[in-house]
């Protein structure tokens, strides 16, 4: 095994329409280490969970742009708000976007950890305050922003509204009603930008390390969820 896939192997795993075989290989090391340690990208700076393709088909950048998601079984249409922010205010933005949700929330832990890109796993909490899940989130920051394999969603349990804080580290919003989730977004500087794309929209790559996938039981315990 060369060096990148072993590398590849034991830290980061590829997503998104891949690139040929061995093609990480044919890439320089001192080429692939220098831009794998790259994390900021002008006035934007990347967690340690993702990183871009090495042809930099989009560069990280901070926003939000406005969508629609369509149910179509009940062909009903949704409000989504996507947004990128910058690692110095993703966590506290993330915790703001959850005021609007009420005081008592349902919690959705996901992880990909040990599954090589084959999906992930759902783990529910159900009705949990939320002053008290902010206080657990608190202490695992660095597992929520620097774990490519670990998501959380959050959801409101008498309204269809819903936060999710994903892999990509990305901030998704699901509500009939978004102005709330915008004032948030303009309070922490984050502009609206309709062309804006994410890096979830070509070839990137997640990194996780073994003490995140034991940080992750330990999130799980702490919401009282089963994570066998």
């Amino acid at each position: 095994m060369g060096f990148l896939k072993h590398f590849f192997h034991n830290v980061f795993r590829e997503e998104t329409a891949p690139m040929e075989p061995d093609a990480y290989d044919r890439i320089p090391r001192i080429e692939m280490e220098s831009h794998l340690s790259v994390a900021r990208y002008a006035s934007f700076t990347l967690t340690d969970a993702i990183r871009p393709s090495f042809d930099l088909n989009v560069v990280p950048e901070e926003g939000y742009r406005f969508d629609h998601y369509r149910d179509e079984a009940s062909r009903v249409s949704i409000p989504v708000l996507m947004g990128s922010v910058s690692k110095e205010r993703l966590f506290e933005a993330f915790l703001d976007l959850l005021e609007p949700l009420g005081p008592t929330v349902d919690v959705v832990l996901e992880s990909s950890h040990g599954r090589n890109m084959r999906g992930h796993d759902d783990l529910y909490r159900e009705q949990i305050d939320t002053p008290v899940l902010k206080s657990f989130l608190y202490d695992y920051e660095d597992l929520l922003l620097n774990d490519g394999c670990t998501g959380i969603a959050i959801l409101d349990p008498e309204t269809p509204m819903e936060v999710q804080f994903d892999e990509h580290k990305l901030l998704i919003v699901y509500a009939e009603h978004p102005a709330p989730f915008e004032s948030i977004f303009a309070e922490h500087g984050v502009p609206r930008k309709e062309r804006l794309r994410f890096l979830t929209e070509t070839e990137h790559i997640h990194s996780s390390r073994a003490h995140h996938a034991d940080a992750f039981r330990s999130l799980c315990t702490t919401l009282g969820i089963d994570a066998d």
